[in-house]
């Protein structure tokens, strides 16, 4: 399946369990001040403002299939950018405890605003670097185009138990960065981005280092 346009993408999210009417507000509210704020610092880019709900909001909102429903789930969104998917999923599931980090002054302070003006009261903004955050588990680690993927273990894999649930979309390169993936014991595999035939979003649990060699 391969959502092509904003038609297909809107369809596709009134097919979420997770989606109602207050869900479809918030979205709805999400995409004008995203459109807005846009105006006054490259968030996303213009062209993609024009397939919005294709390109950021079902993009985003496609991760949540991966993950179980049940509530009060704790979400770590890393690098969260202007909010994708960490805003999405929020506006999606409020009764999740999502926190997005983002160490960009600018961003934290529009990530800040959006929150408010949306309502999330479960969704805390962290404007620090992922090195400085105290460590604690997280039920479920996104992050898209934050770091490459060794990287990215190496600074949140103390973020994570065994049964955190890890999203990371990667575009085309997530098949060949599992494949190179070194150290580590998981079960991560690729699914298929709906948003991009050519995309992969990496799902699975991290099982800790892999033992020195004898």
């Amino acid at each position: 399946m391969s959502l092509a346009n904003e038609a297909e993408a809107r369809t596709w999210l009134e097919t979420l369990p997770e989606w109602d009417a207050a869900a479809k507000e918030r979205l709805e509210a999400l995409v004008a001040l995203l459109i807005e704020e846009n105006q006054h610092q490259n968030l996303v880019s213009a062209a993609s403002l024009v397939e919005v709900w294709r390109r950021h909001i079902a993009d985003s909102a496609q991760l949540l299939v991966h993950v179980p429903r049940e509530t009060r789930l704790s979400w770590l969104d890393l690098g969260t950018g202007a909010g994708f998917p960490g805003l999405v999923v929020a506006a999606l599931r409020p009764d999740c405890a999502v926190t997005m980090v983002e160490s960009r002054g600018r961003r934290v302070e529009w990530l800040e605003r959006a929150r408010v003006a949306l309502g999330l009261d479960r969704a805390r903004i962290e404007g620090v670097s992922v090195e400085t955050m105290p460590t604690r588990h997280f039920h479920v680690i996104s992050a898209r185009a934050f770091a490459p993927l060794p990287k990215l273990l190496e600074l949140s894999a103390r973020l994570s138990t065994t049964e955190t649930v890890w999203l990371l979309p990667k575009g085309r390169s997530a098949l060949q960065e599992l494949d190179a993936l070194a150290g580590w014991n998981h079960s991560f595999h690729v699914e298929q981005s709906l948003t991009d035939p050519d995309a992969g979003i990496i799902v699975g649990q991290l099982l800790g280092r892999k033992g020195k060699k004898e």
